[in-house]
C-alpha cells in the first residue's frame, strides 16, 4: 500500500529534528546537538521536507510490486552456440512476492570439454566440473524451482533462458513459457542507456562489477540493477506489469526468435519465408518443415514448429 501525504498534518518542528537526527546517524556524527538549536531549526523546514519526500519516493520505487515470484537467470557455458554448447554453472536468484530473494548456485558437469579460451572468461575449468552434477541430473529441480515464477535476467531473453530450454528438452523435459513475463534488463538499458553489465551496475550502481562472469555475481548484479533502473526512470512504475508495457513485451514462439507473433499469428522470423504465416508455409511447401527438423536448428525451435504443424496438417476433416 503507498504512502499518501494528502491526510498527514505534519509537525513541522518534530519532522526537522527527525531528520537532521537522521542524517546524524548515516554520517556517523555523535554531536548533534549544534544541528537542532531552536535557533537553526527555522531554515531547515523545507529543506527537511523536500529531502523525506524525495527519500520517501526512493523507497516506494525500490519496494516492486510482485504478483507472483521471478526467478532472474544467469548460466555460464562451454560457448555461445544454443544447438552445441552445455551449461557448466547455473545462478538463480528467487525474489518472492515479499521481497525476501533466495539465491540457488550450482556447477554443472557438461558431458563435453570446456575450450580454454572460454575458461579464461568465467574460470571454471573440466576439473572443477568433472565430480559435478549433470543437467539431466538435477532438471527437475531446476525446473521446480521456476514452477509458477516469472523470468528475469540480463541479455536473459536471447540467451540464458533459451539454452536452459535446450538443456530441459535434452533431458527429456518441455519448459513451457505460456504465461510467464520476460523481463530481461538489459532491453530497459539499451533502451535508455545502451552497453554491458559491467557498464550498468557501474552506470546505475556507482560500483564496480567485481568477479564478472560468475553467475552468482552476475544475477545479483543483474538485480541491483533492475531495482536502480526503477529508481532512476519513474516511468518504469513499481510492478512487472508496469515496466512490461514500457519496454514492451517479445511476442515469440520459440526462445531462438525463429517463429514470432504478429497480429495473432505465427510468423516465420527468418529465412525466405520471413515475414509469412508458418500454416500458410507449411500447406504450401510441407518440405520446409522437413529441411527445418534435419537441420541444426534448436530443440525448442522443432518442437514448436511440430505442434503447429500437428495443428495445421493434422487437422480431423469435417464431413
Amino acid at each position: 500500500m503507498g504512502f499518501d501525504f494528502t491526510n498527514i498534518e505534519l509537525n513541522f518542528e518534530a519532522f526537522s529534528i527527525f531528520i537532521i537526527v537522521f542524517f546524524c546517524k548515516i554520517s556517523n556524527l555523535t554531536e548533534c546537538s549544534q544541528f537542532i538549536s531552536p535557533s537553526k531549526l527555522m531554515g531547515k523546514y523545507f529543506l527537511a521536507l523536500i529531502f523525506s519526500a524525495y527519500l520517501v519516493s526512493i523507497i516506494q520505487r525500490m519496494n516492486i510490486e510482485l504478483l507472483r515470484p521471478i526467478v532472474f537467470l544467469d548460466l555460464e557455458t562451454t560457448g555461445l552456440s544454443l544447438t552445441q554448447d552445455r551449461v557448466v554453472e547455473i545462478a538463480m536468484l528467487k525474489v518472492a512476492t515479499d521481497g525476501s530473494r533466495q539465491m540457488k548456485r550450482r556447477l554443472i558437469n557438461p558431458e563435453k570439454p570446456i575450450p580454454a579460451e572460454v575458461s579464461a572468461i568465467h574460470g571454471i575449468t573440466d576439473e572443477m566440473v568433472k565430480d559435478a552434477p549433470t543437467f539431466k541430473q538435477v532438471a527437475n529441480e531446476i525446473m521446480q524451482y521456476l514452477e509458477g515464477a516469472d523470468l528475469g535476467g540480463y541479455n536473459s531473453n536471447k540467451f540464458d533462458w533459451p539454452l536452459l530450454a535446450e538443456e530441459f528438452l535434452r533431458s527429456g523435459l518441455e519448459f513451457d513459457i505460456q504465461g510467464k513475463r520476460l523481463l530481461d534488463v538489459q532491453k530497459i538499458y539499451h533502451q535508455k542507456e545502451p552497453r554491458t553489465l559491467s557498464a550498468a551496475y557501474k552506470f546505475y550502481c556507482e560500483k564496480d562489477l567485481e568477479n564478472a562472469h560468475s553467475a552468482e555475481t552476475d544475477i545479483n548484479a543483474t538485480w541491483e540493477v533492475f531495482l536502480a533502473q526503477i529508481i532512476k526512470y519513474p516511468q518504469l512504475g513499481n510492478s512487472i506489469d508496469t515496466v512490461m508495457k514500457v519496454v514492451g513485451e517479445d511476442q515469440i514462439v520459440d526462445f531462438a526468435r525463429r517463429m514470432v507473433i504478429e497480429n495473432g499469428k505465427e510468423i516465420f522470423n527468418f529465412g525466405k519465408h520471413k515475414g509469412k504465416a508458418v500454416a500458410d508455409v507449411l500447406k504450401t511447401e510441407p518440405s520446409y518443415y522437413d529441411w527445418i527438423m534435419k537441420s541444426e536448428f534448436s530443440l525448442h525451435t522443432k518442437l514448436k514448429l511440430t505442434e503447429i504443424f500437428n495443428r495445421v496438417m493434422l487437422k480431423p476433416k469435417t464431413f
